[in-house]
């Protein structure tokens, strides 16, 4: 049948190969900018006032690269990303200018807040000397896919590990036009029960980021396909490089996409908790409130932190040291919807939140009297769905054949049943004519004794006959 095990594993022969391929489902980021209001305040130490900016939309296109088989049931492939700006689903246009913090002054004033005073009066000189402030007037595009600074040049010259970045800085320069990390999953060729599992990432079979044998570990999928025949008991776990662990979404509740029966899953309330709240996230630790993930040691020190957008799901305290910020399920809780025998996401919208941790640092006059805060720089939206032809094209040979299939099995054990019915209707029904054919009874016979005239000869003269005397 065709959704049997053979058409879902990552072979050139299975009917999903070229869907794992090249994924048909066009894929949508949406960027959403948290402009400062007042930086001025801030810096007098007031409470932030953010104001929320967009979506700026991009298409994202994406295919694997350097596909290569191996000899232990893995397939080794890097997945090529570009994206292509979309007005007409845009709020705004990439030339928009935003307020909003700027990430090397303040990022690099939290790193240094433990160096000698003497260095960090070195690099208040530097700023000033490059008109570097604690806040920035930036385009979209430039925010996004990179701009020239000076001040870059000077880090990675006396600092060469405080950043990722040798030429422009933006938030995703790396991402466009670029290819990922090299993903080894299982093909499920061999054994069907490993089948998406990444067996390692760029080598590894585990990170080293964090502090905990179990939060470096490299769990679950690459996050595009998961294994079939999934139950509610099933959970839906894949690593993220971006998020630099494995993350796991638990299942909701049944479904129904465009025809096709899906099973939704969503992110449980422990996904970003602190150690306190959720014990097993303690290795992602040092950490401040719950709902926040430091990204700092993976990140080159940088005082970054991710989580749900406004702060959804998180210490409420985080939300009211920042005004502006409005947490809701509907617009802010991630879900995928995957078609549980397939293992294939049908529709999913994943969104995260990326952060700032500023304060005042002594030594460095451009951070003022910034009351320590975790400060929103934006949050983005990644969102595909399965549509058009390869929706009908799914809809008729994972879900329609099968079905026809089911019932067929069915339709035929009927007919057989009919068809083995036929010989005893029939010998019944000849029994019965036999049973017709054979001589009545003798309580059934017609009374057949002479009446007082009956013909004797052919002429039919009627003779009674005579008394044997005279």
């Amino acid at each position: 049948m065709c959704q049997g095990p053979e058409n879902v594993r990552i072979d050139p022969q299975s009917l999903s190969f070229n869907m794992w391929k090249e994924i048909p489902v066009p894929f949508y980021l949406s960027v959403y900018f948290f402009e400062v209001i007042n930086p001025d305040e801030i810096l007098k130490g007031e409470k932030p006032l953010v104001q929320e900016r967009g979506p700026y939309v991009y298409r994202e296109f994406r295919h694997k690269t350097n596909i290569t088989f191996n000899d232990n049931d893995t397939v080794s492939f890097r997945e090529h990303r570009s994206f292509q700006f979309q007005p007409d689903r845009s709020r705004g246009d990439e030339s928009d200018y935003i307020v909003l913090p700027n990430i090397l002054v303040l990022g690099a004033a939290t790193m240094m807040e433990h160096r000698p005073t003497s260095l960090k009066l070195l690099m208040t000189l530097a700023f000033s000397t490059l008109g570097q402030r604690a806040f920035m007037n930036r385009t979209v595009g430039e925010v996004m896919w990179g701009y020239e600074d000076p001040l870059v040049n000077l880090l990675n010259k006396y600092f060469p590990d405080m950043l990722p970045v040798k030429g422009k800085f933006g938030l995703f320069v790396k991402m466009n036009n670029s290819d990922s990390e090299v993903f080894t999953v299982f093909t499920g060729v061999q054994n069907f029960s490993r089948i998406h599992l990444v067996d390692k990432w760029n080598g590894l079979s585990k990170v080293s980021y964090w502090n905990s044998e179990g939060c470096n570990m490299i769990n679950g999928t690459s996050g595009q396909m998961w294994p079939p025949f999934m139950t509610p008991e099933s959970s839906l776990e894949f690593y993220s490089p971006e998020a630099c662990r494995s993350m796991k979404l638990i299942y909701k509740e049944p479904g129904v996409y465009e025809g096709i029966p899906i099973y939704r899953f969503v992110a449980p309330k422990t996904l970003f908790a602190n150690g306190s709240v959720y014990p097993p996230n303690e290795g992602f630790c040092p950490c401040l409130e719950s709902g926040i993930q430091n990204m700092s040691t993976c990140r080159f020190h940088a005082p970054l932190f991710l989580s749900h957008p406004h702060f959804y799901n998180a210490d409420p305290v985080l939300t009211q040291a920042v005004l502006g910020l409005h947490p809701n399920p509907e617009e802010h809780a991630l879900f995928l919807d995957i078609h549980p025998v397939t293992g294939i996401p049908m529709n999913c919208s994943v969104k995260l939140q990326l952060s700032l941790y500023i304060k005042a640092v002594r030594g460095i006059g451009q951070t003022g009297k910034i009351e320590p805060v975790v400060l929103p720089l934006l949050w983005f939206g990644q969102s595909g769905a399965m549509e058009g032809a390869p929706l009908r094209t799914f809809y008729t040979q994972l879900v329609l054949l099968p079905l026809v299939l089911h019932y067929a099995q069915y339709v035929l054990l009927a007919l057989g049943g009919a068809l083995l019915l036929v010989p005893v209707v029939y010998q019944v029904r000849s029994q019965g004519a036999k049973d017709s054919g054979s001589p009545p009874s003798l309580a059934t016979q017609p009374d057949r004794s002479p009446s007082p005239c009956t013909p004797l000869l052919e002429d039919s003269v009627c003779r009674w006959p005579t008394s044997p005397t005279a």
